[in-house]
């Protein structure tokens, strides 16, 4: 017995129909987030965060930062060594100690008896702090300025043993280096570069911002009176809790969060937030 070829095709498009209608639906349902917020003070209890924003973002806020400073780079401490107006010597032992401080106790712990012999700057300063002690054995020149072109060998080899000389007196009386900074404050840089990465750091900061609202923000809410929030109708998937760039504060604690949560289809996912899990925990105090 034979079937007329549309009966077939129709017998076999309500067979695919049926298939479809027996399997399950596997359509995703939308997510929500439940969340709480405590501060503790030190020496104090946990403060519920009143009436703050809270922000839902789809990356976190380290991976955001990152973002900001590859287009707005760091200053290469380096580079602008090599652009200040001070001996290639003084530039050189910036470069090597990675460090523009010519004052306070993080400059005198890198500095050696050799530095302040070899660095032009550092010799002045060290000369200028040492007037008077000519009477506790202070090394004193015996090479002549006429020398410098009547006798040049001469002259070269006195110039070495007083640089030797005082080399070995800095390092029987290191204490006598002490005071060099206040001699070299006129050619210290290190204000101005602060200056400079303060400035690109608050570009940076507000950056960050920017990008995570205008980007990846996916929703934003305020706690209530007793440090509660939620966001509902969400998309499954991974998303970070953050308060961008306001603290959340208690007594002398300032925290900020970036911690990442996973939104199932269908479900509540319910987080404290607390010093414990904060990105700048207690010690980022006022």
């Amino acid at each position: 017995m034979r079937f007329p070829i549309h009966s077939f095709l129709l017998a076999l498009g309500l067979s695919a129909a049926a298939a479809s209608a027996a399997r399950p639906c596997v359509a995703q349902t939308a997510g929500a987030i439940e969340f709480t917020a405590r501060v503790m003070p030190t020496d104090g209890r946990p403060e519920p965060v009143r009436q703050l924003t809270f922000f839902l973002i789809r990356k976190s806020l380290t991976d955001i930062r990152k973002e900001a400073e590859a287009a707005d780079p760091l200053p290469d401490l380096d580079k602008y060594a090599d652009s200040l107006g001070v001996s290639p010597e003084l530039k050189s032992w910036m470069k090597k100690n990675h460090t523009l401080e010519l004052a306070g106790p993080d400059f005198f712990q890198h500095l050696t008896p050799d530095d302040v012999i070899n660095v032009p700057e550092f010799m002045s300063a060290y000369m200028a702090g040492t007037t008077g002690l000519e009477g506790i054995a202070f090394p004193k020149p015996k090479f002549k300025e006429r020398d410098r072109q009547a006798n040049p060998e001469k002259y070269k080899q006195q110039v070495a043993e007083y640089r030797e000389a005082m080399r070995k007196f800095i390092v029987a009386q290191p204490d006598t280096m002490k005071g060099m900074d206040l001699a070299l404050d006129p050619v210290n840089p290190a204000p101005a570069w602060q200056q400079k990465v303060a400035e690109q750091k608050r570009r940076i900061d507000r950056r960050v911002t920017q990008i995570a609202q205008t980007r990846y923000l996916a929703a934003q809410t305020d706690t209530d009176l007793d440090g509660n929030g939620s966001f509902t109708g969400l998309a499954p998937g991974n998303y970070w809790l953050s308060t961008l760039g306001m603290p959340a504060m208690a007594g002398d604690v300032r925290l900020r969060w970036d911690l990442p949560v996973a939104v199932q289809s269908g479900a509540t996912t319910r987080v404290a937030l607390s010093n414990l899990n904060a990105v700048e925990p207690a010690a980022d105090r006022q």
